[in-house]
């Protein structure tokens, strides 16, 4: 291995003939993970098919690897970008007043709770002002969140009455980090109401909103190791464990319990960048004027619109069912705008087209009761679960295994019967098997034309048709083929007839 620049050409020059990192050794280390050893044995292997010259000992190898690389390269080449972020250094972002700035995020709890007889990891979304950090809004999802759990979320954010006060009012911008849910049409159009900066952060760069990823991993760390169902990290390639008779919490118990420690966050913890206070006193002691939306105005502003329908004597008719409400009576004919929460598709809200006076809520028609919803969902799973295990079922594949090496052999032997009955079931799917283009074949060409035998064949034995006038002959359109194309015939010359 030739010896290659590794600092500089100073220190090449004070030490002549050093062992030093070039590109290709970076290369090698990204690519066996900061496997030294392995990087060793491939330089040999290269060596050996005189692609370069022996390389050095692994421990000189190891002392060029800390002498030439950084600890932030060595992690990186090892475990990646997120591994490298780790020995960078960052810059504070200066003090700044309540509400100039939150910032919001999803994350999903390490913790199993029972949702409806199921285990389940839920979803807690949160906004947070930087400069007090306090917890200003949180909402809980059994399931994957969506906009309409943003949209929760911001409203529990904003409103400083109980219970969620005092914490709250309109912030000046709020960082996200490209979250689809976060940029979704509703939540934008909803922050744009309220007059609220949206600034959209590039990806994967936690640490530009580091007050909520602080707040993810004190979370985990306070409050949901100690809970029942915790899933602890296991090793690479382990299942999570816990104990077999362990109770899960009910997902109500669960967000009880979340809120309730969001309580104790924001008028109890004591961050270290407040030096000694807690955030209620961080944030009742900034004189800030703060800006309040009525909860009215707030619920309307972060409903996501539908346009406008007209009120007929059936009620609203929204995604192809029937709303209805008690202020209805007396009003059909009139045209009002529909409002709804994301995902809520029991109840929409109804305001006046033309002056955007609030009307009343209308809840669906002939709704299904509890015991015909969950039946529906049982099925729909039944199904779904079947539906699935067919598909594998049908697209698994099976290999021997290889001892030498060989073309790979597939398993599953199969009779000449059994494939021919597989290809007759399916043949009656083909549509265009299905397709009879000669139900009726054409009529016999005359006696004295010169046809193929190949296509004599496919003509209908019989009279044979008569030549039309000024020919000799041609063939004729048998009864019920008139305006419907024949197909032509040829001579042995080539000429078609």
């Amino acid at each position: 291995m030739a010896v290659a620049g590794g600092r500089g050409a100073g220190e090449r020059a004070a030490y002549p003939g050093r062992f030093t990192i070039t590109p290709e050794i970076r290369a090698l280390l990204g690519l066996w993970k900061g496997n030294v050893a392995a990087v060793h044995r491939e330089l040999t292997a290269r060596a050996a098919k005189g692609e370069g010259d022996p390389p050095p000992s692994i421990p000189t190898l190891h002392r060029a690897i800390r002498r030439d690389l950084t600890p932030g390269d060595r992690a990186g080449l090892a475990g990646g970008e997120r591994a490298a972020r780790k020995h960078d250094v960052f810059l504070a972002r200066p003090g700044g007043w309540r509400n100039q700035a939150w910032e919001t995020d999803h994350v999903q709890a390490p913790v199993l709770v029972d949702v409806e007889g199921r285990a389940r990891r839920p979803w807690i979304t949160w906004f947070t002002d930087c400069a007090t950090n306090a917890i200003t809004g949180v909402a809980v999802t059994p399931v994957h969140p969506s906009r309409e759990s943003v949209l929760a979320a911001l409203r529990s954010a904003v409103l400083r009455e109980e219970p969620y006060g005092p914490f709250g009012g309109l912030p000046e911008k709020v960082r996200v980090d490209r979250g689809k849910d976060f940029l979704s049409r509703t939540v934008t159009a909803a922050f744009d109401l309220l007059d609220v900066t949206v600034e959209d952060l590039p990806a994967y760069t936690p640490h530009l909103k580091g007050t909520v990823e602080g707040l993810n991993r004190a979370v985990e760390s306070m409050f949901l190791v100690a809970l029942p169902g915790y899933a602890r990290q296991p090793r690479p390639g382990k299942r999570p464990s816990r104990p077999k008779d362990e109770v899960l919490l009910s997902f109500e118990d669960f967000t009880a319990r979340l809120l309730d420690w969001t309580r104790w966050w924001n008028t109890e913890h004591r961050p270290v960048p407040l030096q000694g206070k807690t955030p209620l006193q961080a944030w009742q002691d900034d004189p800030t004027p703060l800006r309040d939306v009525p909860a009215a105005d707030l619920w309307t502003f972060t409903l996501e619109d539908a346009g406008t329908r007209t009120l007929t004597t059936r009620g609203i008719r929204f995604r192809k069912r029937d709303y209805v409400g008690a202020w209805m009576t007396g009003q059909a004919g009139i045209r009002v705008r529909v409002r709804f929460m994301p995902h809520h598709d029991h109840r929409i809200e109804a305001y006046h087209a033309a002056t955007g006076r609030y009307l009343g809520p209308a809840d669906l028609a002939d709704q299904a009761t509890e015991e015909q919803v969950s039946a529906v969902r049982r099925a729909r799973a039944t199904r779904s679960r079947r539906l699935k295990k067919d598909l594998e079922a049908s697209q698994r594949e099976r290999y021997a295994a290889a001892t030498q090496a060989e073309p790979p052999r597939r398993l599953g032997a199969l009779t000449g019967a059994q494939a021919d009955a597989e290809l007759a079931r399916s043949a009656g799917t083909s549509l265009s098997q299905l397709a009879l283009p000669d139900v009726i074949p054409p009529a016999a060409p005359p006696a004295d034309w010169r046809t193929p035998a190949s296509l004599a064949a496919l003509t209908t034995q019989g009279r044979p048709a008569q030549a039309p006038s000024g020919r000799e002959s041609a063939p004729a359109v048998p009864d019920g083929l008139a305006g419907r194309a024949v197909p032509f015939t040829t001579d042995e010359d080539g000429d078609a007839s």
